[in-house]
């Protein structure tokens, strides 16, 4: 892992096994529900729905429902929060996530879940809670996060590059969301934008390709490092995934998500679509 831009912003299923006791060491598993039965010994758990989404959909920014949730983990300032999910985009949703709310302390876990399942490590089937804190945020910060009216702004400019990373088939308009498109909704996606899906960027395993063909992966698309690059997908997660990876393992300096994505831009009359 030493090759990525911020090698230490990773760690691994040995260095977490190492650090299961840790005072100092915070486990978060965010996911859809709780139901599954395999969890990291001492990770807290964090709703997708509940905690961090409304149920348009759209993500829970305000800064007292970060507190809260950081709060109720029993997360101060100094505490190091390693995430991880079933999904392999989960990780960098929540560094994307603390890292605008100014956490400084935020590692992924390479591989998630699915590593940790595959190499027999302990499990258990209860979250871990503990004495609350105190937690408080900065404000939302904006270097990370582009609106829609900039992302409408940038189909103008060759200098800042659309990168959806859905699946094809919502990219083609077969699907909005993960489903067939209803009512006034609209499938397809932003005129000019690149595809190249997510998960592309992890290996059979869940843990990262290297960075050189996470380099080749994107630069042969037209994503490169002298562009500003507006990830999108369905609500903002995906997209978060490779925000986090073009930005952190990759070192692209000017890279925003664009968490409204398609669950506002295909909303909006007035701007552009492509099937």
């Amino acid at each position: 892992m030493t090759d990525y831009a911020y090698p230490d912003i990773l760690v691994d299923t040995q260095w977490l096994a190492d650090h299961l006791d840790d005072p100092n060491v915070r486990i978060v598993e965010l996911a859809m529900s709780p139901e599954v039965l395999a969890h990291i010994p001492g990770a807290v758990f964090w709703s997708i729905f509940s905690d961090l989404s409304r149920p348009d959909m759209t993500m829970k920014l305000e800064q007292d429902v970060i507190e809260h949730i950081l709060s109720r983990s029993g997360i101060t300032s100094e505490t190091t929060v390693v995430a991880y999910g079933n999904d392999i985009a989960i990780g960098g949703v929540v560094f994307w996530l603390l890292t605008m709310f100014g956490h400084q302390h935020v590692k992924v876990l390479n591989g998630g879940h699915q590593k940790w399942i595959a190499e027999s490590r302990p499990v258990t089937t209860e979250f871990s809670t503990f004495a609350p804190t105190q937690y408080k945020a900065v404000p939302l910060g904006s270097r990370a996060r582009v609106l829609q009216a900039e992302v409408e702004t940038s189909l103008k400019d060759s200098d800042q590059v659309l990168l959806d990373v859905r699946t094809a088939e919502e990219y083609c308009g077969k699907h909005f969301m993960v489903k067939p498109p209803e009512g006034n909704e609209r499938a397809g996606h932003i005129p000019g934008a690149i595809r190249v899906e997510h998960t592309d960027a992890v290996n059979d395993d869940a843990t990262f390709k290297s960075f050189e063909a996470l380099k080749n992966l994107y630069s042969q698309q037209g994503i490169t490092p002298d562009k500003e690059i507006f990830p999108y997908c369905a609500i903002g997660g995906r997209s978060a995934f490779v925000w986090f990876v073009l930005k952190y393992l990759l070192g692209y300096p000017n890279v925003r998500n664009y968490d409204g994505s398609w669950n506002e831009w295909s909303r909006l009359s007035h701007v552009p679509i492509e099937p």
